[in-house]
């Protein structure tokens, strides 16, 4: 009876049920630890769903994303686009891109990283796969900063120009070395060729993967010169630049601002004038030859009335002169 008295509803159990609800004050007490517990439990499921869904790799249609952050590619290398999307098309999209939700429009997104797959799937028509996370402008430049530092296909001056962008954007200098894992004394230098050079110049050049630092800065130091920029200008201008590399296209520029303006002939010196000397061996005319001609001089000084006697029968000798040049040539 004692066994069937606990699985029945008889007087036994309702006795057992009834007596901790005698003091008046349990159940008041009871009643907010009831609703604290829930809520405490909920909070902690939906923090654990929110960080499930940043993680969670999400199918996104390329349309509905935008570009944002810091341009870090200068210019995109056709050939291995190609390959990329060649990729892509074979074996679909192994590595999800970055975004974040648009912060002014509703139901579209921004590119954080993964410029060249969006690229290539939404020249293939594909859905995006994508993980979505919550970042503000700081966090957005933090994460394309560390991603390009594990990336070892970015060369030095992408990297000087993302920072330069950074710097120009009023972001900090302890912040873009964060971004870049770098120290402040190479901030220093990243910032002073990233500035050196605008966007447009350093997209006709390209990544340049080759060069380094060194070259680089030695090229800031050419473009302190005028001349040597509007040298390096006009040889991007000619119509083989297309096909160059981007390294080629570096060595051009740079051969074009190290050569130094040929000097100009320095003009022959005229020749000394020559004395023309009477029978008696006196000075009394000078006679100079030079490109405009010959010229007689008769000082006035020392003349003593023949410059003035040669002044007045001047027409009547050279006519004499001239003749007896022409019987010569006969």
């Amino acid at each position: 009876m004692a066994r069937k008295g606990i699985l029945s509803s008889g007087p036994e159990t309702k006795q057992k049920v009834d007596r901790p609800k005698t003091p008046s004050l349990e159940p008041v007490q009871a009643k907010p630890k009831a609703s604290l517990m829930p809520r405490g439990a909920v909070g902690a499921l939906q923090s654990s769903l929110n960080r499930m869904q940043e993680n969670a790799v999400q199918e996104l249609d390329g349309t509905l994303i935008d570009m944002a952050g810091v341009e870090d590619r200068l210019g995109t290398d056709a050939q291995a686009q190609k390959q990329l999307q060649d990729s892509l098309k074979t074996y679909g999209q192994q590595v999800p891109v970055l975004v974040r939700p648009h912060p002014k429009t509703p139901g579209r997104f921004e590119i954080v990283y993964g410029r060249r797959r969006l690229q290539a799937l939404k020249s293939l028509g594909m859905p995006v796969k994508a993980m979505v996370r919550q970042l503000d402008d700081h966090a957005l430049v933090m994460a394309q900063g560390q991603e390009n530092t594990a990336r070892q296909d970015l060369s030095f001056i992408e990297k000087a120009s993302f920072a330069a962008q950074l710097d120009t954007g009023g972001h900090g200098r302890q912040t873009i070395a964060d971004a870049l894992s770098i120290d402040l004394p190479m901030v220093s230098r990243m910032l002073k060729v990233g500035h050196a050079f605008d966007l447009p110049f350093l997209r006709q050049v390209g990544s340049a993967p080759s060069i380094g630092r060194d070259r680089w800065m030695a090229l800031v130091k050419l473009f302190e010169t005028p001349v040597a920029k509007t040298r390096a200008k006009d040889r991007m201008a000619r119509p083989d630049w297309g096909s160059l590399t981007s390294d080629d296209r570096f060595e051009a520029i740079y051969a074009c601002a190290s050569t130094r303006p040929e000097k100009a002939a320095a003009p022959a010196p005229s020749a000394k004038p020559r004395t023309l000397r009477s029978r008696d061996g006196k000075a009394v005319a000078d006679i100079r030859s030079g490109k405009r001609g010959v010229t007689v001089t008769v000082p006035s000084r020392a003349a003593e009335g023949f410059d003035t006697w040669l002044d007045a029968h001047a027409e009547e000798l050279l006519r004499e002169i001239h003749d007896r040049w022409q019987k010569t040539r006969a």
